[in-house]
């Protein structure tokens, strides 16, 4: 018998939901969730005990700040170390004053010495600055849809993931990395500003071969 099509139950489709937004604050649960931080971007914890983003345009903006200066400070955590390590190395080679004070802290706002530190090398790095800033601040006002603070098209080996779970695991790590490198590189400057002694040689566990190390810590008067 031919069965009409009235008479085959329809199966309606279950409406996909979207969780509701928690009422507190991931990283501060005895403060409710600031509005703007609805969990979109990459590391939103719910963070802004001050309440400085008061719309998701003042998020956007202050996201474009953290992550130019995420960035900076991570090329600034590793460059300050590594400058203090090959800083009278290089110099010797190049036969060129170093730039180290003679307690091997590098110069700084704190240490001092930034008067050594050529202006070409200034004009230099401050005109790439710029040009970065201008280029970033063009491809924000593109319109694009896929493009989210600190998106300037920059992945010259091709690491970055092409799936979105990738992307955002990305995306996570290096705001995560940058948040870190900011607190360590003020870290930095107040150790070295108080000890008087450069980074490297305040904890060179982190910077020497273990033997060299211990030859450091005996010298030094903290082995005996």
């Amino acid at each position: 018998a031919d069965i009409e099509a009235s008479d085959i139950p329809l199966v309606e489709e279950e409406e996909i939901s979207t969780p509701p937004l928690p009422e507190m604050s991931m990283s501060m649960p005895f403060m409710k969730r600031p509005a703007a931080l609805t969990g979109t971007l990459a590391g939103d914890v719910g963070f802004d005990p001050l309440g400085f983003a008061k719309s998701s345009d003042d998020l956007m903006n202050y996201r474009e700040a953290e992550i130019k200066h995420a960035r900076l400070a991570m090329l600034a955590a590793a460059g300050w170390p590594i400058s203090e390590l090959l800083d009278k190395k290089i110099a010797s080679a190049l036969s060129m004053s170093p730039l180290l004070d003679a307690n091997d802290r590098v110069p700084s706002v704190l240490n001092g010495g930034l008067a050594k530190v050529s202006p070409l090398y200034w004009v230099g790095v401050l005109g790439l600055a710029a040009a970065v800033d201008v280029f970033g601040t063009m491809k924000s006002k593109e319109g694009d849809e896929s493009y989210f603070p600190g998106n300037l098209g920059f992945d010259p080996l091709g690491v970055y993931p092409k799936d979105e779970e990738g992307q955002l695991w990305m995306q996570t790590a290096e705001i995560k990395n940058g948040r870190l490198a900011m607190i360590a590189i003020f870290g930095f400057a107040i150790q070295e500003f108080v000890s008087k002694v450069g980074v490297v040689d305040e904890t060179p566990f982190f910077f020497y071969p273990v033997m060299q190390t211990f030859k450091m810590y005996t010298n030094s008067g903290y082995l005996n």
